[in-house]
């Protein structure tokens, strides 16, 4: 089955149109692409509240509960990338490392820590946060980076 999205007027697959039980055929009118583009755009226009709003939600009881429990699951199945994370930490308070601009593209907010290897904590990358989650896609997805091998 297919359908038109009203702003794109494209004609998709229904897969391509998120559920929506108010709607005749189950299904929104816009497609998901440029349901993505509008929540984008709005979260643009509105920064401030969707900060504040963020914010707030982040800061409630059962949030924060469910991140600590992610955490220490996450301590408990990978002990060895929580070490190296103590140990890149430590050395980076204690003076033994300092903070570099992002490896990449040089931006100097936002900068994060990268451990190619878990097993040397104390070589690490600094990455901006845009690069960082880059690389991590990249690496989930198999694809060589430079510098990681290096």
């Amino acid at each position: 089955m297919q359908k038109v999205c009203f702003k794109c007027q494209q004609v998709l697959p229904i897969e391509d149109f998120y559920k929506h039980p108010g709607m005749a055929d189950g299904h929104l009118s816009k497609c998901k692409e440029c349901t993505r583009a509008d929540v984008m755009q709005n979260r643009r226009e509105h920064a401030g509240y969707y900060r504040d709003y963020d914010r707030c939600r982040s800061r409630q009881p059962e949030r924060v509960a469910r991140r600590r429990n992610y955490c220490q699951r996450q301590k408990a199945d990978e002990p060895h990338k929580y070490r190296a994370r103590t140990a890149a930490h430590n050395a980076l308070r204690d003076g033994r490392l300092r903070k570099e601009p992002c490896y990449f593209c040089g931006s100097t907010v936002d900068v994060e820590m990268h451990h190619p290897d878990y097993g040397q904590p104390l070589r690490v990358y600094w990455l901006c946060r845009p690069c960082h989650r880059k690389v991590d896609n990249m690496v989930k997805l198999g694809v060589e980076v430079a510098g990681e091998n290096a």
